[in-house]
């Protein structure tokens, strides 16, 4: 029993020790509480119902237990146990001393300045402690090592910082970084392939690699990430001296940086001149912010009207999620954050199903395919898994993104896909000229004018509708190149007739029906090569594309006409086979074939020129009404005047 007691203080010596060190006051007062509690149970003879029910282990290290046990809250990078440069700044070093023996303890404190992690100013503080009543053996832990100073001293460089967005501005998919063509053999040494040094770091700076393959650089003393060769012994330099620069900066802005932010560096190029872009995470507000005031039409990613804090915020959001997404190595995926995302997917999902105006920027198909993927990261929680950072984080992103465009909490908000935040579009011509073609074809302008305006919303690509959209198209497309095919192999026959050659009209209407057919035909495969080509890339690719269109002279209203030719000139190339088969008809067969066919003709003509009235919104019943207004006045004139 009285070992048992010995072992028991001893570690609450050593954690009053630790603690006091580490200048942690509020952390020694509660454990002088807890030791004044352990007395009291001791003597009470309670001591085995305190060991049960307390918090703190005892052991050797019951603070480090402690920490073990507690899930993790956020996504930032676990900070080290003892850095040399941290928000607590200490340096930590216990020599051991021999086993009951000795008369002092010496622990030496480095104490650096606790605002930030960028500049340390370093003071030494010898403590001694009187030597204790009870023998206390100290286990023996090797001095932390402390690494190289970031810059070299003498060598100064002028290095501009400028903020940047992490969303468009790290340019990692656009570096395009050549690699050695020549062809050779590449010498394998006897026994296992050992790449320790190629994953060694080098001045601090820890080489890592993204789930999707690209090579960044992490300072874990300093929590900076970039995309930058920090292996490069100038590109280091330059580094060392833009994290100083950073780090001061956001003192003098009086900016508080919690332990756990982290800086991200990007170099850029930019008309000779070489700059260092940045900005810092914050892991407890998930945003990305900057020391000094920063506007940009990048962060804003073409939303108009973004005036409110609010709204912004969910811009930050989604930046934040792209830095996680960039860098998603060495972190902790916690629990909440699958839950959030699982309850934002079942939400999606349950509105593609019941409603057609669905917000979510995804169709059904991939909202059902990202649910079973989101119900596999539970068993990836709490646990170190960059894959399975890298899903939730690009899941969040698109889902914050979607939140900024429809402008979610805001009076003006989109509460469906179809309603603009600026105005209604007019989707009916106004243009003369576009009503005259409407009729030429067939109203087809018409319908894929409000098609192509249900797909682009206040500048915006609804991305589900745009992929049916083109596969509607594309479908249609090769339904038209069967049809002119066919129709144009009629028109060839057709001329081959013996009484065809003596009418000259009907010679005529063949040909244009072969070249409408023939129109048909070709411009059917160029729109498919087109669509197939370019036009199922990305959102931007599509957007960029949209943009361009709407800069013509007729506007989007032009795309509508282009969409329209391949089923106007089949249209054409049968009205004008049609023709050239009546004049043959009529003037080569005989009287009681003209009256059978006359009427029947006539029946056809109307049916099939009504789907074409009706959609230029021309009835008969508007007809009728229209005759009567012009015939009742005069007949109503008469009557009033003899009354």
């Amino acid at each position: 029993m009285r070992e048992g007691y010995i072992r028991m203080f001893t570690s609450w010596f050593r954690l009053i020790i630790k603690t006091t060190a580490l200048r942690s006051y509020k952390s020694l007062f509660s454990v002088l509480l807890r030791l004044i509690r352990q007395c009291q149970s001791v003597v009470n003879g309670k001591e085995r119902d305190f060991q049960e029910g307390s918090s703190l282990a005892l052991s050797s290290q019951p603070v480090a237990n402690q920490s073990e046990q507690t899930p993790p809250v956020s996504l930032a990078v676990p900070i080290l146990d003892a850095p040399p440069q941290t928000q607590l700044g200490t340096n930590v070093q216990m020599p051991t001393p021999e086993p009951y023996g000795g008369n002092n303890i010496n622990v030496n404190v480095s104490c650096y300045d606790t605002r930030s992690p960028g500049n340390p100013t370093a003071l030494s503080t010898p403590i001694s402690f009187p030597k204790p009543s009870i023998p206390v053996a100290v286990a023996t832990t090797p001095p932390p090592t402390t690494p190289p100073p970031l810059t070299t001293p003498g060598q100064t460089f002028n290095i501009i910082l400028t903020p940047i967005v992490p969303e468009s501005q790290v340019k990692r998919y656009e570096r395009h970084v050549p690699v050695d063509s020549e062809y050779k053999p590449f010498k394998v040494k006897k026994g296992l392939l050992d790449c320790s040094e190629e994953f060694a770091a080098i001045d601090g700076w820890q080489p890592l690699t993204h789930p999707e393959g690209a090579l960044f650089f992490y300072h874990p003393h300093k929590r900076v990430f970039t995309d930058a060769d920090a292996r490069d012994p100038d590109t280091a330099l330059k580094l060392a001296t833009a994290v100083e620069n950073a780090y001061r900066e956001a003192r003098n802005a009086d900016i508080f940086l919690l332990p756990s932010v982290e800086l991200t560096l990007e170099f850029i190029m930019e008309d000779g001149e070489e700059m260092w872009g940045y900005y810092f995470a914050d892991h407890e507000r998930r945003s990305i912010f900057w020391f000094k005031d920063h506007e940009s039409y990048d962060l804003i990613n073409n939303v108009r009207g973004a005036k409110r804090k609010s709204h912004i915020k969910y811009a930050l959001d989604s930046q934040y999620w792209r830095h996680i997404e960039l860098f998603p190595n060495k972190r902790v995926l916690p629990e909440d954050i699958v839950v959030t995302l699982k309850e934002i997917v079942m939400h999606a999902h349950a509105e593609n199903i019941t409603s057609e105006t669905c917000l979510a920027p995804f169709a059904p198909s991939e909202i059902a395919s990202m649910l079973g993927l989101v119900d596999l990261l539970k068993d990836s929680t709490n646990k170190e898994r960059e894959h399975s950072v890298w899903i939730a984080a690009r899941f969040m992103r698109l889902f914050c993104n979607a939140k900024f465009v429809n402008f979610c909490g805001q009076p003006g908000a989109r509460l469906d896909v179809d309603q603009s935040l600026y105005g209604e579009h007019d989707t009916r011509s106004k243009k003369i000229i576009l009503r005259i073609m409407n009729v030429i074809l067939f109203g087809s302008p018409d319908a894929q004018s409000r098609a192509i305006h249900m797909i682009w919303v206040d500048e915006t690509i609804v991305q589900p509708r745009w992929k049916n959209f083109i596969d509607r198209l594309t479908t249609e497309w090769n339904g038209y190149t069967i049809f002119s095919t066919v129709m144009l192999a009629v028109d060839i026959s057709f001329l081959a007739v013996p009484a065809v050659a003596s009418q000259g009209p009907a010679i005529v209407l063949a040909y244009l029906s072969s070249l409408c057919a023939l129109g048909s035909l070709v411009v059917s495969l160029i729109l498919a090569g087109q669509v197939n080509d370019s036009r199922r890339g990305s959102a931007a690719e599509v957007a960029s594309f949209m943009v361009g269109m709407s800069r013509s002279m007729l506007g989007l209203e032009s795309l509508a006409l282009m969409l329209s030719l391949p089923f106007a000139l089949l249209i054409w190339g049968m009205a004008f086979f049609a023709g050239a088969l009546s004049i043959l008809i009529f003037r080569t067969s005989g009287v009681v074939a003209v009256s059978i066919a006359s009427p029947i003709w006539i029946a056809i003509f109307v049916l099939a020129t009504w789907p074409v009235l009706a959609a230029n919104n021309i009835h008969i019943s508007q007809l009728r009404t229209w005759i009567i207004e012009q015939v009742l006045p005069q007949a109503a004139v008469p009557v009033i005047s003899r009354v």
